[in-house]
């Protein structure tokens, strides 16, 4: 039996763990380090790649970064004083920009489908920056903050809440619902202009 062009392009896709997406957002970062003219800039890319290099030990994230060079989403420059500098492929830069968590965004569909998503997170006070960060990145995402770790979307986003939560190993405390009957709907649908 023949695959459909969805099976063809599910196949050509690289499978990249969390560790490698990681990886590839730190060679990401590299690259935009380079190309960026803006000292302001260049240090918050340091200290947000810093933050999180502090979680992975060293040994992980080399095997993390050779798996990558052996599914072709990173290759090897020559400088000219001998040394290799890794740096993405096309391919690569694609994945990487595919997982861009700074720049997650949720798509509008043409029909809301009239139900709600909405994210409960209790992240421990020792993990206050996670909890802090989770918190940005819903609000930057469109999220209606309902309570203060409560957020509501009217619009499909269960692939970006799981991202987030793989992303800050924070999945145990973080709990997804989709509802179709809520007690502030009014409000709600004023603020995503819903009809």
């Amino acid at each position: 039996m023949p695959l459909t062009s969805k099976q063809k392009d599910a196949r050509k896709k690289p499978r990249v763990s969390i560790l490698q997406r990681k990886a590839l957002t730190f060679i990401l970062a590299g690259l935009a380090i380079g190309l960026t003219r803006n000292p302001n800039q260049y240090f918050r890319i340091i200290r947000e790649t810093m933050k999180e290099l502090e979680d992975i030990e060293k040994g992980t994230l080399e095997r993390a970064i050779n798996s990558l060079y052996k599914s072709n989403l990173v290759e090897t420059k020559d400088n000219r004083d001998g040394t290799l500098t890794l740096v993405l492929s096309k391919e690569g830069r694609r994945v990487a920009l595919s997982y861009d968590i700074e720049n997650m965004g949720i798509r509008r569909p043409d029909r809301w489908d009239g139900k709600w998503r909405i994210v409960m997170f209790d992240v421990p006070e020792p993990l206050k920056k996670v909890r802090d960060s989770i918190r940005m990145h819903f609000k930057n995402m469109g999220f209606y903050e309902f309570q203060k770790s409560v957020f509501v979307h009217p619009y499909p986003c269960a692939k970006e809440i799981e991202y987030i939560m793989e992303f800050y190993e924070a999945k145990k405390y973080i709990r997804f619902v989709v509802a179709t009957d809520i007690d502030n709907a009014i409000e709600l649908k004023k603020h995503f202009r819903l009809s």
